[in-house]
């Protein structure tokens, strides 16, 4: 049975919001006009603020079925769309060569069916489910190359794919397209041109407080609120990288993990690791530099609260 798409902005929260997703409403209305109007959605943001995260959420709410191409530099047609199956119609050949019984052009039809065909996520995309379409995910886009970027837009604008020895596949119903970048280059604007746009920004402190109470709700209030200014106040600095959502939740998890109420300052110097990912920038935090963080911190709290 194939579950409704959301009919409204207020839907496409609660839907969000059931797959343990806190998104602002601007995301919803993006996410909802992109699923309405049957347009891929590219989300682009800093990593670890949520993007991919989207796509999951999506594909278990609804029931579908999720296609992940994971991008990187070198990424082409054979390992995206579709590769023949080279070997098995070696043994093909060969067999047909041994009974004698088929000819050359009946032989060379049989070779380029379907049934010789490897299909990989993108063309995977463009096939019905019983589910109702698939969640397709393009992750990190600005990984691959922009040969790569041409090639999606007759994906991306007609839902088809072309292939030479086999012909056009053409989806029956767009796939949900969801695609993110870490903006490590910019993508073409004939891409973007073909999507609804949507930017994905580090959240506000309420907002990530709520993240934690919803991702970490084994953390205390306490702790959570102190982690969530900790990070926040990273963030204001200059970091080579700063922490993103998902370095706050596994450094909350973490602190949960070592019996933490609160945080303190060798604690703090212990965990590092799991906030920040470059050894200047634990070089630059640890000790005193964060010590004088945790206390303006608190201090911050202890004002907030008392009012």
């Amino acid at each position: 049975m194939t579950t409704p798409l959301p009919a409204s902005v207020d839907e496409t929260l609660a839907l969000l919001t059931r797959g343990n997703y806190v998104a602002d409403r601007s995301l919803a209305t993006a996410l909802f006009l992109a699923l309405k109007l049957k347009r891929p959605l590219f989300l682009e943001g800093e990593a670890g603020v949520g993007k991919t995260e989207i796509a999951k959420v999506l594909s278990s709410m609804l029931g579908r079925k999720l296609l992940r191409l994971q991008c990187y530099e070198g990424l082409d047609a054979s390992s995206a769309v579709y590769e023949w199956n080279y070997a098995r119609q070696m043994m093909e050949i060969r067999l047909a060569e041994a009974s004698g019984g088929q000819d050359r052009e009946s032989l060379a039809a049989d070779l380029f069916s379907e049934r010789f065909l490897v299909k990989r996520p993108l063309l995977q995309a463009l096939e019905p489910g019983l589910a109702g379409p698939p969640v397709l995910l393009i992750d990190e886009l600005d990984r691959t190359d922009e040969p790569f970027e041409a090639y999606l837009l007759e994906i991306l604008s007609d839902y088809q794919v072309s292939i030479p020895e086999f012909g056009t596949v053409h989806a029956p119903e767009p796939p949900i397209v969801i695609l993110t970048s870490n903006r490590t280059r910019e993508i073409h604007d004939a891409l973007k041109r073909r999507c609804f746009y949507h930017w994905v920004d580090y959240p506000g402190a309420a907002r990530e407080r709520e993240i934690v109470s919803v991702k970490a709700p084994q953390a205390d209030a306490r702790l959570a609120a102190q982690v969530v200014g900790f990070v926040q106040t990273l963030r204001g600095m200059d970091l080579y990288k700063a922490p993103g959502v998902a370095e706050t939740l596994d450094w909350a998890q973490a602190l949960v993990e070592l019996n933490q109420l609160e945080l303190e300052p060798s604690v703090i110097n212990d965990t590092l690791g799991t906030l920040l990912k470059y050894q200047d920038d634990i070089g630059r935090i640890q000790g005193s530099e964060a010590a004088r963080i945790l206390t303006q911190v608190k201090t911050e709290l202890a004002a907030t609260t008392a009012r």
